[in-house]
């Protein structure tokens, strides 16, 4: 055959590989109804909001390629939108949901339908509700398998299995909200974790609901484990098993064996666990990871078993499971090692930029607002708790969203002047200057050319505490090139990066008291991507900011049209 012959049969075969990858895509229709539903934990009964009366909401699965179509009705008395937390969204940002971002919300008796297309990931992702702090209950698992006839870069699992981990208040979560919005204090700590919206064994009037996982001795499964919490990052192990962890937000990692993993808010890794101890009951268990200095945080332990089945299939044993050793509170060095154990595979990291056209530094953490003593000032010394990035809190637009305003020309709804560099340096993990304490008030975006290749120096401050932030970019992925602890020095640092396998995330803890340095492509256009701290306390006192990304010749023409019944403010 001559060369040109087989030039021409590899692209015929290309097509036709392409073209029965297209025909196996699927569409998945899905109606959402976002309501409250009378539920009983802790001895107690309340109404918590749900998506059709689930707790947690229905699990999507869907394949590399698929489409999904999610209509929502909005049966309960607040607002809502629904997030599909680490999608790109490529051309579809109104699917996106942070509200007054990429929507408004739906209002009660409202509907909205959700778009969009799964190109180019597999893995766990997970969807909840993006607006105020219904997440606390608002979520559910989203989990992309691969095209058909595609495996896994792993040995294929028996069984998979999501667990999402959760935080509990014994009361209604906006009465939460409200109350820490009056006095500018920090809100009222969780009354429990969750393990699939159960407790587990260790609290009050739990034991019947508690979350079991049936295997045989053999099995090889996949756990997809999901950080839903709204406040806390976490640390999560099984009794006497080792894990292996093989992705992370929904990208294939390097497979490395753990025995705890830790996740922040919004994150997810999948792990591979083999059934090769003694048969018998093993609690997997979950409790926090908290960072910051004297700050109040639930220190309860959440469970769920992993029960070996017998030969006669019954369960192995009704005695107690055996209690993991979990780390201590504050144990930055187990969460640093595991973070330090991600690395991607060779298809990913050969997409990390080298060359950058925007190098950007932005300061991450707490503030306070001075203001008199009374009821609405119960933060330390008399202040109010605020949150910034680069000194700028953000504030959230009321009479419609950025995207809509943006894509409409609407005046005066933000400005495109965030900073790139913070407007002082100080040592940021020292002693902060008092006239830095109190962060300046703004609507500000940072605009990126389609195409551009961005660097951010993600630096933790410490004028109330140092403390790890789960930061978590819209509609991209990125790779963390470099972590640290103390100052991030630009004149030594960099020699440290990692080009060569970084990990590839969509939320990224930057360490306690350290920094965290990632890149990306800002090939995602016509856009505005959200990025925040993903402690929902945090979003709210400000600590945001948004990426406005064009392409400077007509980006709106990669984009689809605003959809008919999108919600208006």
């Amino acid at each position: 055959m001559k060369p040109w012959s087989n030039a021409l049969f590899l692209i015929i075969l290309a097509l036709l590989g392409f073209a029965i990858s297209f025909a196996n895509a699927e569409t998945h229709y899905h109606d959402f109804v976002v309501e409250a539903k009378p539920v009983k934990r802790l001895c107690r009964t309340h109404n918590i909001i749900t998506v059709n009366k689930k707790f947690p909401g229905p699990t999507l699965t869907v394949r590399n390629g698929d489409t999904l179509v999610i209509k929502a009705l909005n049966k309960a008395r607040y607002n809502v939108t629904l997030h599909w937390h680490g999608i790109r969204q490529m051309r579809t940002p109104w699917a996106d949901g942070p509200e007054y971002v990429t929507q408004c919300p739906i209002q009660p008796g409202a509907t909205y339908t959700y778009r969009f297309t799964i190109e180019d990931q597999e893995g766990t992702l997970w969807w909840h509700a993006h607006s105020k702090w219904l997440r606390a209950t608002v979520y559910g698992a989203l989990v992309i398998l691969p095209k058909l006839g595609s495996p896994y870069p792993f040995p294929k699992p028996r069984h998979e299995v999501p667990i999402i981990l959760g935080e509990w208040w014994d009361r209604d979560i906006i009465s939460v909200l409200r109350q820490a919005l009056f006095t500018g204090a920090a809100p009222n700590v969780s009354d429990a974790y969750t393990i699939n919206g159960q407790p587990g064994d260790l609290y009050r009037c739990s034991s019947k609901g508690t979350f079991k996982v049936s295997v045989n001795s053999g099995d090889r499964v996949l756990l997809r484990v999901i950080n839903a919490a709204l406040n806390q990052q976490l640390f999560f192990t099984i009794a006497n098993h080792q894990l292996t962890v093989v992705g992370a937000d929904a990208i294939y990692h390097k497979p490395f064996a753990t025995r705890v993993i830790m996740l922040g808010p919004g994150q997810t890794t999948d792990v591979l666990l083999t059934a090769n101890q003694r048969p018998a009951r093993y609690y997997m268990a979950a409790r926090a990871y908290a960072s910051a200095r004297g700050a109040p945080f639930d220190n309860t332990t959440t469970t769920a078993v992993l029960e070996y089945n017998t030969a006669r299939g019954g369960s192995s044993s009704t005695s107690r499971p055996l209690l993991p050793r979990l780390p201590a509170f504050n144990d930055t060095a187990t969460a640093t090692a595991f973070e330090n154990g991600l690395r991607s595979i060779p298809s990913e990291a050969a997409k990390v930029p080298t060359k950058i056209d925007h190098s950007l530094f932005f300061t991450v953490g707490l503030g306070f607002v001075n203001c008199n003593p009374g009821p609405r000032c119960q933060g330390p010394n008399n202040t109010r708790f605020a949150a910034s990035m680069n000194n700028v809190s953000f504030v959230l637009p009321r009479r419609t969203s950025l995207l809509q305003a943006y894509y409409n020309n609407i005046p005066g709804i933000f400005t495109t002047d965030f900073p790139p560099v913070p407007p002082l340096q100080f040592n940021y993990t020292g002693n902060v200057p008092r006239s830095l304490w109190q962060p300046r008030f703004g609507t500000k975006l940072y605009k990126l050319k389609y195409g551009s290749t961005v660097q951010i120096v993600l630096q933790d401050t410490g004028i109330f505490s140092t403390e790890d932030h789960p930061i978590h970019l819209h509609g991209y992925h990125f790779f963390v090139v470099g972590q640290g602890f103390g100052n991030f020095n630009p004149r030594t640092d960099p020699a440290r990066f990692n080009l060569v396998d970084p990990p590839a995330r969509n939320t990224i803890d930057v360490p306690v008291g350290g920094w965290a340095v990632i890149r990306f492509v800002a090939d995602n256009p016509g856009s505005v991507w959200l990025f925040h701290c993903h402690i929902d306390a945090h979003l709210t006192w400000g600590l945001a900011m948004s990426f406005l990304v064009e392409n400077g010749i007509g980006e709106l023409q990669t984009v689809e049209p605003p959809p008919a019944d999108l919600p208006r403010c």
